[in-house]
């Protein structure tokens, strides 16, 4: 067994400034949290971190079941905030109705702090700006609720969503690593 280290950042974002409203391309539909969309938030999740390295730190986001059960603890949380949650479907056809393809879910930390937890987007429906639009929708939920901080953690080399994160006003609060024990290789990033 070999130990692995990884890097993450912990960002944050002041709310007290203006953030831009949060907008779907074409062919994509909001949906706000009810209990009933569990089960979509659990498959967004799934097909959104499925192969991605950050299964290797979160191994229950690499398992439809493991997004399940992560979803019914967040959701069933004390701290949960509904109004920051979004799942973003997809409507492909009249025939199949909406697909899921991106969820986000976001947690009161204190009465004036929130955490973003777990976005994601479908790797086939990424480079539409949904990550931006799931972003800022939750945002705007921590706003209304009151909430004047937000953070949200990410592994360093996920360079992508950290260029969004700063696009948005998010800055680098803390460093850390975690390290786990492997006995193979850890995927590689296509």
């Amino acid at each position: 067994m070999a130990t692995v280290h990884f890097k993450r950042f912990r960002m944050e974002i002041d709310l007290r400034r203006s953030t831009p409203r949060a907008e779907l391309p074409a062919g994509y539909i909001w949906s706000g949290w009810h209990t009933n969309l569990c089960e979509q938030h659990a498959a967004a999740k799934y097909h959104s971190f499925s192969g991605e390295l950050d299964t290797e730190l979160f191994p229950c986001l690499g398992v439809l079941d493991g997004c399940r059960n992560l979803m019914q603890e967040i959701a069933q949380h004390p701290s949960f905030l509904p109004q920051a949650t979004w799942l973003i479907r997809f409507v492909a056809n009249e025939f199949t109705g909406p697909i899921p393809v991106g969820t986000v879910q976001g947690l009161q930390s204190t009465r004036h702090s929130g955490a973003i937890q777990n976005i994601g987007v479908c790797r086939l429906h990424r480079g539409a700006g949904l990550g931006r639009a799931l972003l800022l929708k939750s945002l705007a939920g921590f706003e209304a609720a009151g909430i004047q901080r937000v953070s949200l953690e990410v592994t360093a080399d996920n360079s992508r969503a950290i260029g969004l994160y700063q696009s948005l006003g998010f800055k680098t609060i803390k460093t850390t690593y975690r390290s786990i024990e492997t006995s193979g290789l850890l995927p590689v990033e296509a």
